[in-house]
């Protein structure tokens, strides 16, 4: 078998910090993908807790995909761990969430990045199986993120099988996709799902279940995927509970 490519993050910027922080290629492969593919994801209310990650302003560099999640606070997102933080450059400063941003609009404003919450075992070593973060934004004209949009529960414990809805910014495109697809496993700590199209920038993407609850997120093994028809995420389970318990106490 020929040797595979250098597995590359989902995340992508302009700037060198981003770039640095995409140092291993793209995430996109040669040859054809029987998978079924994404479409533009037309606009709602619940996808519009969906939204970019970008470097100083809605129209700055777009880095990742990451969604509103329930907190008390009403001020969390979740997000794939290597969009916000990894080993080779630390914590990616000067982000930005947008939710439902479309053809360069921001219709609900935007967010800034006040702290980020990440597994130790990530922090110190980029751990794929702690592929995850959760993310505080500061309130916007006096408001908190999920007052604007609202926020999905967060659904751990659900196993495999599921059927969820995938959302996401491709860096190609200034308009989400989405695909519905049934999640599968990948190993006791990984899950996966096969719809082609998410590439560069659809790290953090949430997998949103029919009762509105996010299950996955598109990081983890291949922090993501090496190809844009097949994609991962760490297990929701015990140890994402363990997270979001320390990003909101």
């Amino acid at each position: 078998m020929a040797p595979r490519p250098v597995p590359a993050p989902r995340a992508a910027g302009a700037t060198a910090l981003a770039a640095l922080l995409l140092a291993s290629g793209t995430a996109c492969g040669a040859g054809a993908d029987p998978s079924p593919n994404a479409e533009v994801a037309q606009q709602n209310p619940v996808r519009d807790r969906i939204g970019t990650l970008s470097i100083h302003s809605p129209q700055g560099s777009r880095t990742c995909t990451a969604s509103v999640v329930h907190s008390p606070g009403r001020n969390l997102l979740v997000t794939a761990a290597h969009c916000v933080q990894n080993q080779r450059v630390g914590v990616l400063d000067g982000l930005v969430f947008t939710p439902g941003y479309r053809n360069g609009y921001a219709p609900y404003g935007s967010w800034q990045v006040e702290s980020i919450t990440v597994d130790p075992r990530w922090a110190s070593g980029d751990d794929p199986d702690y592929d995850v973060a959760f993310v505080t934004v500061r309130p916007a004209d006096g408001r908190q993120v999920e007052d604007a949009v609202g926020g999905n529960p967060l659904g751990t414990g659900r196993g495999v099988g599921l059927a969820v809805s995938v959302t996401g910014y491709p860096n190609v495109s200034d308009e989400p996709i989405t695909c519905s697809v049934r999640t599968s496993r990948q190993s006791s700590t990984q899950e996966r799902f096969d719809c082609g199209g998410y590439t560069d920038g659809t790290s953090g993407s949430p997998w949103v279940t029919g009762d509105g609850a996010v299950v996955g997120v598109i990081g983890g093994y291949q922090e993501g995927g090496e190809t844009p028809g097949t994609s991962y995420s760490v297990a929701f389970d015990q140890r994402v509970s363990d997270l979001y318990r320390k990003a909101t106490t």
